[in-house]
């Protein structure tokens, strides 16, 4: 199964979008799917908070996987790692207008009216998932994947 695909499905049984990412393309740096959803758990809605989008935030670790710096004296390894976070960020709003999830929710999801709007509006069905398929499509780009 591709990612966006296996991404998607992580989503539509009920991970939050920053797991959904992380999970989908956990295995192929190492982590199992165990791990990857217990590391993105806390991301999803913009940090529970409508901040960055969890959806972006799991494509962000997703690209430390690759990219980040592991090593302290590898300066080279931690300019690509923020290159490779603001190209991901960037390309994402390009997309979808911004990498805010209030701002794609429309909503505030730090208030429970907010969160209410949301949930009765059938917000986290219909944008969200569109939100994750977007950002496995962007982390394939990055990648150079053939999904």
């Amino acid at each position: 199964m591709d990612h966006v695909t296996k991404a998607v499905q992580y989503y539509e049984k009920g991970f939050m979008c920053s797991q959904a990412i992380f999970a989908a393309f956990a295995e192929d740096f190492g982590i199992t799917e165990k791990q990857a959803l217990q590391i993105g758990a806390c991301f999803g809605g913009g940090m529970n908070k409508g901040e960055v989008c969890g959806a972006c935030t799991g494509a962000l670790m997703v690209l430390g996987m690759k990219y980040g710096q592991f090593d302290i004296s590898d300066t080279v390894s931690h300019a690509a790692e923020n290159a490779k976070a603001v190209q991901f960020l960037d390309e994402f709003a390009k997309r979808k207008g911004s990498y805010i999830c209030r701002e794609i929710l429309g909503c505030d999801l730090r208030t429970e009216e907010g969160r209410t709007h949301a949930r009765a509006n059938g917000l986290f069905g219909t944008l969200c998932p569109e939100m994750v398929r977007t950002a496995a499509e962007i982390l394939i780009e990055m990648l150079g994947g053939d999904d």
